[in-house]
């Protein structure tokens, strides 16, 4: 008698395994809070801006972190940033332009992105106006996701975290603007 995986490819099963170990939880550092309010708790906005491309208005971004977060050291603190949508988008179309705004910041190896692509392909849902996603960096750990203040998953990869949040805080942002908005509060 044939094993259930046998009658799978190969790849599939390398795709499904490749899958589970993006999205397990990793050897946390801190417990998984259910909900984004949990999470963000002994944080404060520290700075809100709008994100617009050829005039329109795309979404709300507000960064949530401790008092004394340093925006040059994003990577090596905990903190939050969160998207209010004002249009719709389909999860796959997010998940690609995030991994077209990570090359921009730097080089990727075709194999990460891939990963990283599929990783956030499998987390990210179809977003419609109104829609919240919470990131959160967790350093340590990787990003965990919240949509409309319910736990989406966790992407346990501490480079692609840093990576991923650097599209808001690198200094190679493609969005100078939205950064300065974000980080000027915390500078204070």
């Amino acid at each position: 008698m044939q094993h259930p995986h046998d009658l799978l490819p190969r790849h599939a099963l390398a795709l499904i395994a490749l899958a589970a170990a993006l999205c397990a939880p990793a050897q946390a550092t801190s417990p998984i809070e259910p909900t984004a309010s949990a999470a963000l708790q002994g944080k404060q906005a520290v700075g809100q801006g709008l994100l617009r491309i050829w005039g329109f208005e795309v979404y709300d971004a507000s960064l949530w972190a401790a008092p004394g977060f340093d925006a040059p050291r994003f990577a090596a603190q905990r903190f939050g940033l969160e998207l209010h949508y004002r249009r719709a988008f389909a999860g796959r179309d997010i998940a690609q332009r995030s991994i077209d705004e990570m090359r921009g910041i730097g080089a990727l190896a075709p194999e990460q992105a891939a990963r990283w692509q599929q990783a956030m392909g499998a987390l990210f849902p179809d977003v419609k106006p109104g829609d919240r996603i919470l990131g959160l960096h967790v350093p340590g750990s990787g990003a965990r996701f919240y949509l409309n203040g319910r736990l989406l998953g966790e992407i346990a990869d501490e480079a692609f975290s840093a990576r991923f949040f650097g599209i808001w805080l690198s200094p190679a942002t493609s969005q100078p603007r939205l950064r300065e908005a974000l980080i000027t509060q915390a500078r204070r």
